[in-house]
Protein backbone atom coordinates (compact mmCIF):
# COMPACT_ATOMS: atom_id res chain seq x y z
CA UNK A 1 0.00 0.00 0.00
CA UNK A 2 0.83 3.55 -0.25
CA UNK A 3 0.33 6.10 2.67
CA UNK A 4 0.92 9.68 2.77
CA UNK A 5 0.72 12.66 5.00
CA UNK A 6 -0.82 15.59 3.20
CA UNK A 7 -1.86 18.84 4.09
CA UNK A 8 -0.39 22.65 5.38
CA UNK A 9 2.96 22.27 7.10
CA UNK A 10 2.25 21.67 10.78
CA UNK A 11 -1.58 20.08 10.30
CA UNK A 12 -0.86 17.41 8.33
CA UNK A 13 -3.66 14.32 7.98
CA UNK A 14 -2.81 10.86 7.26
CA UNK A 15 -3.64 9.52 3.76
CA UNK A 16 -3.37 6.36 1.85
CA UNK A 17 -3.34 6.06 -2.06
CA UNK A 18 -5.76 4.17 -3.90
CA UNK A 19 -5.57 3.02 -7.01
CA UNK A 20 -6.72 5.09 -9.10
CA UNK A 21 -3.81 7.30 -7.28
CA UNK A 22 -6.26 9.39 -5.27
CA UNK A 23 -5.91 10.63 -1.18
CA UNK A 24 -7.66 8.73 0.97
CA UNK A 25 -8.55 10.38 4.38
CA UNK A 26 -7.20 8.06 6.89
CA UNK A 27 -7.56 10.57 9.81
CA UNK A 28 -11.34 9.18 10.82
CA UNK A 29 -8.81 5.59 11.87
CA UNK A 30 -5.59 7.14 13.02
CA UNK A 31 -4.32 10.49 14.31
CA UNK A 32 -1.38 10.80 12.60
CA UNK A 33 0.61 8.17 10.25
CA UNK A 34 3.22 6.56 12.52
CA UNK A 35 4.84 3.22 11.54
CA UNK A 36 3.00 1.77 14.67
CA UNK A 37 -0.84 3.48 13.38
CA UNK A 38 0.05 1.27 10.06
CA UNK A 39 0.32 -1.41 11.91
CA UNK A 40 -3.03 -0.94 13.70
CA UNK A 41 -4.40 -0.77 10.12
CA UNK A 42 -4.69 -3.98 8.86
CA UNK A 43 -6.00 -4.80 5.54
CA UNK A 44 -7.64 -1.68 5.07
CA UNK A 45 -10.41 -0.75 2.29
CA UNK A 46 -9.31 1.71 0.61
CA UNK A 47 -12.94 2.28 -1.10
CA UNK A 48 -14.23 2.80 2.04
CA UNK A 49 -12.76 6.15 2.69
CA UNK A 50 -13.31 9.68 1.84
CA UNK A 51 -11.67 10.72 -0.94
CA UNK A 52 -9.61 14.28 -0.78
CA UNK A 53 -10.42 16.79 -3.22
CA UNK A 54 -8.15 19.39 -5.20
CA UNK A 55 -4.60 19.44 -5.08
CA UNK A 56 -3.05 19.46 -2.01
CA UNK A 57 0.40 19.32 -0.47
CA UNK A 58 2.43 16.29 0.67
CA UNK A 59 4.40 16.32 4.09
CA UNK A 60 6.96 14.32 4.95
CA UNK A 61 4.89 10.30 4.63
CA UNK A 62 5.35 9.31 8.02
CA UNK A 63 5.43 10.81 11.53
CA UNK A 64 8.26 10.01 14.29
CA UNK A 65 11.44 9.66 12.20
CA UNK A 66 14.01 9.63 15.28
CA UNK A 67 17.22 9.68 13.14
CA UNK A 68 18.09 9.59 9.21
CA UNK A 69 21.58 7.60 8.68
CA UNK A 70 22.96 7.64 5.23
CA UNK A 71 25.17 5.51 3.80
CA UNK A 72 27.58 8.05 1.29
CA UNK A 73 29.51 6.60 -2.10
CA UNK A 74 27.37 3.09 -2.51
CA UNK A 75 27.30 3.41 -6.50
CA UNK A 76 31.10 2.99 -7.82
CA UNK A 77 30.48 5.10 -10.72
CA UNK A 78 29.15 8.02 -7.84
CA UNK A 79 32.88 7.51 -5.47
CA UNK A 80 34.87 7.69 -9.52
CA UNK A 81 33.08 10.52 -10.11
CA UNK A 82 33.39 12.15 -6.37
CA UNK A 83 37.52 11.20 -6.79
CA UNK A 84 37.22 8.98 -3.70
CA UNK A 85 37.84 5.27 -2.90
CA UNK A 86 35.41 2.87 -3.59
CA UNK A 87 34.41 1.80 -0.16
CA UNK A 88 35.63 -1.44 1.43
CA UNK A 89 32.87 -0.98 3.85
CA UNK A 90 29.72 1.19 4.04
CA UNK A 91 30.31 5.11 4.44
CA UNK A 92 28.14 6.29 7.06
CA UNK A 93 27.10 9.93 8.36
CA UNK A 94 23.94 11.24 9.51
CA UNK A 95 21.79 13.94 8.42
CA UNK A 96 19.84 16.76 10.68
CA UNK A 97 16.38 15.99 11.48
CA UNK A 98 15.81 19.72 10.79
CA UNK A 99 16.72 19.03 7.41
CA UNK A 100 13.52 17.19 6.79
CA UNK A 101 10.63 18.96 4.35
CA UNK A 102 8.48 17.73 2.18
CA UNK A 103 8.97 16.40 -1.03
CA UNK A 104 7.38 19.08 -3.31
CA UNK A 105 8.73 22.26 -0.61
CA UNK A 106 10.97 24.72 -1.61
CA UNK A 107 14.84 23.81 -1.08
CA UNK A 108 16.74 26.79 0.65
CA UNK A 109 20.21 27.55 -0.66
CA UNK A 110 22.48 27.72 2.55
CA UNK A 111 23.44 31.11 3.28
CA UNK A 112 27.07 32.31 1.08
CA UNK A 113 26.55 28.49 -0.60
CA UNK A 114 28.20 28.42 -3.83
CA UNK A 115 28.70 24.29 -4.05
CA UNK A 116 24.71 23.38 -3.28
CA UNK A 117 24.29 19.83 -5.34
CA UNK A 118 21.66 17.08 -5.20
CA UNK A 119 21.50 13.22 -5.08
CA UNK A 120 18.19 10.64 -5.30
CA UNK A 121 18.25 8.27 -3.52
CA UNK A 122 16.52 5.39 -2.16
CA UNK A 123 14.85 5.78 1.76
CA UNK A 124 13.93 3.03 3.85
CA UNK A 125 11.97 3.48 6.95
CA UNK A 126 12.62 0.70 9.75
CA UNK A 127 9.58 -1.27 10.93
CA UNK A 128 10.93 -2.87 14.23
CA UNK A 129 13.78 -2.04 16.48
CA UNK A 130 17.14 -3.24 14.48
CA UNK A 131 19.88 -4.29 16.72
CA UNK A 132 22.77 -6.54 15.38
CA UNK A 133 20.67 -7.96 12.74
CA UNK A 134 21.65 -10.45 10.31
CA UNK A 135 21.19 -9.82 6.56
CA UNK A 136 19.06 -12.77 6.12
CA UNK A 137 16.79 -11.36 8.44
CA UNK A 138 17.29 -7.54 7.64
CA UNK A 139 14.82 -6.63 5.05
CA UNK A 140 11.69 -8.32 7.67
CA UNK A 141 12.22 -4.97 10.04
CA UNK A 142 11.26 -2.51 6.90
CA UNK A 143 8.29 -0.69 7.29
CA UNK A 144 8.48 0.68 3.59
CA UNK A 145 10.28 2.54 1.16
CA UNK A 146 10.44 6.48 -0.17
CA UNK A 147 12.14 8.66 -2.53
CA UNK A 148 14.93 10.86 -0.88
CA UNK A 149 16.82 13.81 -1.68
CA UNK A 150 20.29 14.38 -0.32
CA UNK A 151 20.82 17.40 -1.18
CA UNK A 152 24.69 18.55 -0.46
CA UNK A 153 26.50 21.29 0.02
CA UNK A 154 29.76 20.14 -1.46
CA UNK A 155 32.23 23.02 0.20
CA UNK A 156 31.27 22.62 3.59
CA UNK A 157 30.98 18.45 3.15
CA UNK A 158 34.46 18.55 2.25
CA UNK A 159 36.48 21.65 2.63
CA UNK A 160 35.53 22.59 6.37
CA UNK A 161 37.45 19.75 7.92
CA UNK A 162 36.06 15.71 7.37
CA UNK A 163 32.66 15.77 8.92
CA UNK A 164 30.27 15.41 5.88
CA UNK A 165 27.38 16.34 8.87
CA UNK A 166 28.02 20.36 8.07
CA UNK A 167 27.00 20.10 4.57
CA UNK A 168 24.48 17.49 4.36
CA UNK A 169 21.95 18.81 7.72
CA UNK A 170 21.28 22.67 6.32
CA UNK A 171 17.32 23.23 6.36
CA UNK A 172 15.52 22.03 3.64
CA UNK A 173 18.14 19.24 2.72
CA UNK A 174 16.55 16.16 3.43
CA UNK A 175 12.94 16.33 1.01
CA UNK A 176 11.02 12.56 1.49
CA UNK A 177 8.30 11.53 -0.11
CA UNK A 178 5.38 11.63 -1.35
CA UNK A 179 4.88 8.06 -0.16
CA UNK A 180 5.55 5.71 2.11
CA UNK A 181 5.32 2.37 0.34
CA UNK A 182 5.04 -1.12 1.58
CA UNK A 183 7.70 -3.61 1.19
CA UNK A 184 4.93 -6.11 -0.34
CA UNK A 185 3.61 -3.72 -3.31
CA UNK A 186 7.59 -2.90 -3.92
CA UNK A 187 8.70 -5.91 -3.97
CA UNK A 188 12.56 -6.63 -4.61
CA UNK A 189 14.26 -3.30 -3.66
CA UNK A 190 17.39 -3.73 -5.58
CA UNK A 191 15.74 -3.59 -8.96
CA UNK A 192 14.45 0.33 -8.65
CA UNK A 193 15.05 2.53 -11.77
CA UNK A 194 15.87 6.22 -10.44
CA UNK A 195 16.46 9.81 -11.75
CA UNK A 196 16.83 13.34 -11.11
CA UNK A 197 16.73 16.58 -13.42
CA UNK A 198 17.62 19.46 -12.82
CA UNK A 199 15.57 22.45 -15.43
CA UNK A 200 14.30 19.93 -17.24
CA UNK A 201 17.81 18.75 -18.27
CA UNK A 202 18.82 14.57 -17.19
CA UNK A 203 21.34 14.79 -14.83
CA UNK A 204 21.20 11.27 -13.02
CA UNK A 205 20.15 7.69 -14.05
CA UNK A 206 20.48 4.59 -12.36
CA UNK A 207 19.23 1.58 -10.69
CA UNK A 208 18.95 0.45 -7.10
CA UNK A 209 20.84 -3.11 -8.62
CA UNK A 210 24.22 -1.26 -8.64
CA UNK A 211 24.38 -0.20 -5.14
CA UNK A 212 27.52 -1.71 -3.72
CA UNK A 213 25.73 -2.36 -0.83
CA UNK A 214 22.46 -3.65 -1.20
CA UNK A 215 19.53 -2.72 1.56
CA UNK A 216 19.72 -5.79 3.85
CA UNK A 217 23.42 -5.21 3.88
CA UNK A 218 23.09 -1.55 4.90
CA UNK A 219 20.93 -2.33 7.62
CA UNK A 220 22.46 -5.31 9.26
CA UNK A 221 26.02 -3.25 8.96
CA UNK A 222 24.04 0.20 10.59
CA UNK A 223 22.61 -2.20 13.20
CA UNK A 224 26.12 -2.98 14.59
CA UNK A 225 27.00 0.64 15.43
CA UNK A 226 23.60 2.68 15.76
CA UNK A 227 19.93 0.82 17.14
CA UNK A 228 17.43 1.64 14.34
CA UNK A 229 14.38 2.33 15.89
CA UNK A 230 10.45 2.11 14.16
CA UNK A 231 10.21 5.13 11.93
CA UNK A 232 13.89 6.04 11.42
CA UNK A 233 15.05 6.85 7.72
CA UNK A 234 18.22 5.20 6.27
CA UNK A 235 19.15 6.68 2.78
CA UNK A 236 21.07 4.51 1.14
CA UNK A 237 23.48 6.31 -1.28
CA UNK A 238 23.08 8.14 -4.74
CA UNK A 239 23.85 6.92 -8.76
CA UNK A 240 26.44 9.10 -10.75
CA UNK A 241 25.03 12.23 -12.35
CA UNK A 242 25.92 15.19 -9.35
CA UNK A 243 26.37 18.38 -10.13
CA UNK A 244 30.02 18.17 -8.34
CA UNK A 245 30.74 15.52 -10.51
CA UNK A 246 29.86 17.05 -13.85
CA UNK A 247 32.71 17.34 -16.81
CA UNK A 248 34.65 19.37 -17.71
CA UNK A 249 33.25 21.67 -15.37
CA UNK A 250 30.66 20.91 -12.47
CA UNK A 251 27.59 22.43 -11.83
CA UNK A 252 25.68 23.56 -8.52
CA UNK A 253 22.35 24.59 -7.76
CA UNK A 254 21.34 27.93 -8.07
CA UNK A 255 18.15 30.23 -6.79
CA UNK A 256 15.48 29.61 -9.63
CA UNK A 257 16.38 26.29 -10.47
CA UNK A 258 13.82 23.42 -10.47
CA UNK A 259 14.73 19.67 -9.70
CA UNK A 260 12.78 16.88 -10.37
CA UNK A 261 13.67 13.34 -9.38
CA UNK A 262 11.70 9.57 -8.57
CA UNK A 263 11.95 6.02 -8.14
CA UNK A 264 9.95 3.58 -9.80
CA UNK A 265 6.59 2.45 -7.41
CA UNK A 266 7.99 5.31 -5.19
CA UNK A 267 6.31 8.12 -6.96
CA UNK A 268 8.23 11.29 -7.80
CA UNK A 269 8.99 14.81 -6.62
CA UNK A 270 10.16 18.58 -7.83
CA UNK A 271 11.16 21.35 -5.60
CA UNK A 272 11.87 24.81 -6.41
CA UNK A 273 15.26 26.23 -5.33
CA UNK A 274 15.31 29.42 -3.84
CA UNK A 275 17.31 31.71 -2.32
CA UNK A 276 18.57 32.04 1.71
CA UNK A 277 16.51 33.50 3.91
CA UNK A 278 16.05 33.82 7.98
CA UNK A 279 13.56 31.52 8.90
CA UNK A 280 13.20 32.64 12.36
CA UNK A 281 11.55 30.27 14.53
CA UNK A 282 9.74 28.64 11.79
CA UNK A 283 9.92 24.35 11.77
CA UNK A 284 9.97 22.45 8.95
CA UNK A 285 9.64 19.14 8.49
Amino acid sequence: MKFCRYGPRGQEKPGLIDAQGAIRDLSGKIDDLTVAAIASLGAIDAETLPVVEGEVRYGVPVKGIGKIVAIGLNYEDHAIESNLPIPTEPVMFMKALSSLTGPNDEVMIPKDSTHSDWEVELGVVIGKTARYVDEADALSHVAGYTVANDVSERFNQKQRGSQWSKGKGHDTFCPVGPWLVTPDEVGDPQDLDMFLDVNGERMQTGNTRTMIFDVKQIIAYVSQYITLYPGDLLITGTPPGVGEGKKPNAIFLKAGDTMRLGIAKLGEQQQQVVAWRNLGDEVLG
